[in-house]
Order: structure tokens, then C-alpha cells, then sequence
């Protein structure tokens, strides 16, 4: 979304990450399922939300994952509009690096906390969507166990303005 500064200047809400270019690399790939990568997640940035954010949340998705639905890697939440930034491994909920306050919900693992890629061998490259939503609440109203779907129903109740990346995957 392109929103105005002060000085009439366009801003866009944007995110970035310091870890990924265009592939994963080993250090963000599933370290089970049949890969042996690390199972780290990426950093990642944001700029320029909107005014009016009152907090954010992070999600990472595979549309190609061969489930007729997708699969949810990543879903963070709750992340205070006072951070603008996730470091390097804190989708391990284990780690404590994710922002104090935010919440983790679990992926389509059945686990909280971030997922690597892992997708199956021979498959074309996966597309994983990484997104982070500003939204208009300070706690989304989820909670744990709360699924993917349920929390992007909230997400999009919710949203202000979203800013994604595209990163592949293929083995």
C-alpha cells in the first residue's frame, strides 16, 4: 500500500529480510520431514506502516504445498507497533528472541513457531509467501493453538496494510 508523508512524499509499507534473496538456503530449511536444513527463521524487516498501527503480525505460506489447501509455515502475532523487526531465529519459540508480548501459533506442523521449507522431492520450485500485517488492534484475539485459518480470518478483519515477500524453495 502507497500511503502520503507529511511532505506529500509517497511511502510504502515494505518489508525486507537481510537473510533471503530469492531461494531459501540450507540455514532456513526444515530440519525434519525428510530435509536437514537448520530451521531457522529468516530476519525480517518492515518500514513505513501506517498511521494508526497498533501492532503487527508475520505469516509464511507455501500455496503450493500439495494439501489442497496450502501450508501455514509461520504465524506470529501481537507483535508490538513499537518493533519493527524480527532477528534471525526467532521463530523458535524455545529461543526467546521473538518480541516480548507476541504470540506464536502453531503451523500446519501442529507446532508453534516457525517451519522451514520442505518440499517434496521432484515437485516444481514452492512459492512461500512471507507477509507481515499492520493492524488496528493491539492483541489480535487469538491464542496457542489457534489455527491458520482462524487467524487469518482475524488478520483480515484487522489489516491496514500488508507488505510481502516471495522467496522459493525447491529439492
Amino acid at each position: 500500500m502507497i500511503f502520503l508523508s507529511a511532505t506529500g512524499f509517497a511511502q510504502t509499507f515494505t518489508l525486507r529480510s537481510n537473510s533471503l534473496g530469492g531461494q531459501f538456503t540450507y540455514e532456513f530449511i526444515a530440519g525434519n520431514l525428510g530435509c536437514n536444513g537448520t530451521n531457522v527463521s529468516p530476519q525480517l524487516s518492515w518500514t513505513s506502516a501506517p498511521t494508526g498501527t497498533k501492532s503487527f503480525a508475520v505469516t509464511m505460506y507455501d500455496a503450493d504445498a500439495p494439501t489442497g489447501s496450502g501450508f501455514w509455515h509461520w504465524v506470529i502475532v501481537n507483535i508490538p507497533a513499537s518493533i519493527s523487526e524480527l532477528k534471525a531465529g526467532a521463530g523458535d519459540v524455545k529461543t526467546k528472541l521473538a518480541p516480548l508480548g507476541s504470540l506464536q501459533s502453531i503451523n500446519d506442523t501442529g507446532a508453534p513457531g516457525y517451519q522451514g521449507p520442505c518440499p517434496p522431492e521432484g515437485d516444481a520450485p514452492h512459492r512461500y509467501l512471507i507477509t507481515v500485517y499492520a493492524l488496528d488492534t493491539e492483541k489480535l484475539g487469538t491464542n496457542p493453538t489457534s489455527t491458520a485459518a482462524l487467524t487469518g480470518f482475524m488478520l483480515s478483519m484487522h489489516t491496514l496494510a500488508k507488505a510481502s515477500l516471495m522467496v522459493y524453495c525447491k529439492r
